[in-house]
């Protein structure tokens, strides 16, 4: 039998601040405790003129690659136009696979992952979800964002990750994030080992 996770969901409507809320918990956590190994990936929003074109995945030690794009085409074999899309942005699994997978793998000295986000987007890497699985299944803290329901509706991965042990989904609002930050880093800090 697969052990408890220890994982925190934070959904919320766009533009809430989930990334924000997250990327400040890395710095918390990283600034009470330096050692702290932390593992993981986010997504940030791609620029051009002020107008979005697209998503980057980020991992938290600084690599980047091309997540989706509303202009770019693939350097790889597959052409863009064969990538899968969510409105007008084409999702380019290979490279997100490319940065997400291995950064996904469970490291014997990792004391806390992060994801963001788990999403329609990462959805379209068949591997993305079973490599979350596990590492809700390895028992190190997690801390990852998901997609708020539509129309009452998850997506059915996301579903999945909600109804896992361990789970806890916080509902982020404008009103609610200064506490949400606290609290989480509450959370996390004693799931987290001191050095």
């Amino acid at each position: 039998m697969a052990a408890t996770g220890k994982c925190l969901l934070v959904t919320g409507p766009p533009g809430v601040g989930k990334t924000t809320l997250i990327m400040r918990v890395v710095d918390m956590m990283r600034a009470s405790n330096p050692k702290l190994k932390i593992q993981g990936l986010y997504t940030r929003k791609l620029r051009v003129r002020g107008q979005r074109v697209g998503f980057q995945v980020v991992t938290l030690d600084g690599r980047t690659s091309l997540l989706a794009s509303s202009t770019a085409s693939s350097q790889g074999s597959m052409t863009s136009s064969s990538w899968p899309s969510v409105g007008k942005y084409k999702v380019d699994i290979a490279s997100f696979e490319s940065i997400a997978l291995p950064e996904l793998q469970v490291k014997d000295d990792t004391h806390l992952f992060i994801i963001d986000e788990v999403g329609k987007m990462e959805m379209f890497s068949p591997s993305f979800l079973p490599a979350v699985l596990k590492v809700l299944e390895s028992n190190i803290p997690f801390l990852a964002s998901i997609p708020s329901s539509k129309f009452g509706r998850d997506l059915p991965g996301v579903a999945r990750l909600k109804n896992q042990p361990g789970v806890t989904v916080i509902n982020l609002s404008a009103n609610n994030r200064d506490s949400m930050r606290k609290y989480i880093f509450d959370v996390f800090s004693g799931w987290l080992p001191n050095h």
